[in-house]
């Protein structure tokens, strides 16, 4: 084979790219759109660059964009602490990508140029509102072949997120399943309708708390019961069924004060919240102290349920291609369906983020970059 290597087609002659960005934490008025954002490089021979055609908004970047993590996200991209305060502007917001390569480095061997890709993006690189991002390869995966890039754009940061809360941290498989009972706080968002249609898939039963106007939705979805928590203490009539075996908690707030209680006690079930104080123990308190906090506050927490026989545990967002490729798998099967509640042109950014600010959505909102094909 030749070992010759053409030089890149993306970047020779392009060094400023069209982007929305922010130069400062705040409300929706702080973005901008630009067409002087800088293109991006690969740094490292491990990295792609991605053309964008479909990005995906989800809660964290309305966070993002008032400032939610940015102490925790500052020191991850300068950990040595070597550049100024502000370095991160302007940034550029947006954590799901579908779209196709234009370039790979040199040590990137299983993606080739013009594959169509899709990938959930670390919060602390650059984001997917713009023409092209770069990503490390063992961060994206090949999109499903069954999927638009519109629709391939709404699962990546989802799937990751409930991804790592049910199998990395949860302990959950296809293989062990079978017959258990999870319960779903707040399943009508983007993590709970992914997490619906891969439990089901994988062959549990499921109960899912939600509004009355959402029941049937997650029940087209395949949620075995549903709960609806406008009519009343949502934790009265799930007090009456059979107990759990793990418990997904989206919500937050009150509910870790009751919803212990409805596992199988000293048989391994786990209690795994999405809403935890991280990043706003780091954002008040410092890095250094933050961490202590929030160490503590784990610690505590865990060991008091943990002498009444249940498991409490923290779950995060964790980029992994790998785990995208095995949903891949699964949404070629028919097995997971995007759920996509509303699209917006590359125009409407700030219209996408008022719809994601006012909540209640039913499924994820997605901001077509680029026409899929038009200009490769």
């Amino acid at each position: 084979k030749s070992t010759r290597r053409p030089f890149s087609r993306s970047s020779r002659c392009r060094t400023i790219m069209p982007a929305w960005v922010i130069d400062k934490y705040g409300s929706n008025d702080v973005l901008r759109f630009t067409r002087n954002a800088a293109f991006p490089i690969i740094d490292y021979p491990n990295e792609v660059i991605v053309k964008v055609f479909a990005a995906g908004l989800n809660p964290l970047d309305v966070g993002m964009r008032g400032g939610y993590g940015a102490a925790t996200m500052s020191m991850k991209r300068d950990p040595l602490n070597m550049k100024q305060s502000g370095s991160e502007f302007p940034l550029i917001l947006g954590r799901d990508v579908s779209g196709v390569i234009m370039e790979c480095g040199l040590d990137v061997k299983y993606f080739r140029e013009r594959d169509e890709v899709w990938a959930a993006i670390p919060p602390w690189k650059q984001g997917s509102l713009a023409e092209f991002v770069v990503l490390s390869a063992n961060e994206v995966s090949h999109k499903p072949k069954s999927l638009s890039h519109t629709e391939a754009a709404a699962i990546p940061y989802v799937a990751t997120t409930a991804w790592s809360a049910l199998v990395n941290t949860g302990g959950l498989s296809k293989d062990n399943c079978a017959n258990k009972r999870i319960l779903i706080l707040g399943g009508s968002g983007g993590v709970g309708t992914f997490a619906i249609q891969m439990l089901k898939a994988w062959g549990a039963h499921v109960t899912v708390t939600c509004s009355q106007n959402a029941e049937r939705f997650v029940r087209e979805l395949g949620a075995d019961h549903v709960v609806d928590y406008t009519a009343g203490p949502v934790e009265e009539p799930l007090s009456e069924l059979d107990k759990f075996d793990l418990i997904l908690d989206n919500v937050g707030g009150d509910t870790e004060r009751w919803a212990l209680s409805l596992l199988k006690p000293w048989s391994g079930s786990k209690y795994v919240t999405l809403v935890t104080p991280f990043l706003q123990n780091t954002d008040s308190l410092g890095v250094a102290d933050g961490m202590m906090q929030t160490a503590a506050t784990v610690a505590t927490k865990a060991l008091k349920h943990l002498v009444k026989g249940v498991h409490y545990r923290w779950g995060f967002f964790a980029p992994s291609g790998p785990a995208l490729d095995e949903i891949r798998d699964m949404v070629d099967a028919g097995q997971i369906r995007a759920v996509v509640d509303e699209t917006f042109s590359f125009s409407q950014v700030p219209q996408a983020f008022d719809k994601v600010e006012k909540g209640h959505a039913r499924g994820k909102t997605v901001v077509e970059i680029s026409k899929g094909g038009e200009d490769l």
